[in-house]
C-alpha cells in the first residue's frame, strides 16, 4: 500500500478526491495549511510522512537540484486539452506503481511516466 498524499495548492483538488475516492489517503495543502510555502509544504508532507503531488516545477528545484529532504514528488504535468485523463492516470499511476514513489521525484505527463530517485530522500523501505 502507497503512503499518503500531500497535495499542494497548484494541484486541482480534483486529484485528492480521485485518490480518496479510490481508499487513498489525500490531504490537499489548502485544507492543512493554506498559503504555506514550498519549504513549509515539504516540510509538512515529511511530518505526515506523505508524498507531495504538485503541479509546480519549483519542488523540482526544491526537492531533486537542492536535495531537501522529501518522503517523494510527483510532478503532474497535463496540459489543459489532457486534463480529462489527469484523474484516472494518477490513480492507475498509484495503483500500479504507488511502492515507487517513496523516495523519488516522479513525473506525470499523459502517457508517460518518468520516475527517478533523488538525493536526500527516504528509501522505500526505510522508516523516515
Amino acid at each position: 500500500m502507497s503512503p499518503p498524499f500531500l497535495a499542494d495548492e497548484s494541484c486541482d483538488f480534483g486529484i485528492v478526491r480521485a485518490l480518496r475516492a479510490d481508499g487513498y489517503q489525500g490531504t490537499a495543502v489548502s485544507e492543512a495549511a493554506p498559503g504555506a510555502d514550498d519549504n513549509v509544504v515539504i516540510d509538512l508532507g515529511n511530518r505526515e510522512k506523505s508524498i507531495l503531488i504538485t503541479e509546480d516545477k519549483d519542488f523540482g528545484q526544491l526537492g531533486y537540484a537542492s536535495g531537501h529532504e522529501s518522503i517523494g514528488i510527483l510532478l503532474v504535468r497535463y496540459p489543459f486539452f489532457s486534463r480529462k485523463k489527469l484523474f484516472k492516470d494518477i490513480v492507475q499511476l498509484v495503483r500500479q506503481r504507488g511502492d515507487e514513489l517513496v523516495g523519488a521525484f516522479t513525473v506525470l505527463q499523459p502517457g508517460r511516466v518518468r520516475i527517478g530517485r533523488m538525493p536526500g530522500t527516504y528509501k522505500p523501505n526505510e522508516t523516515p
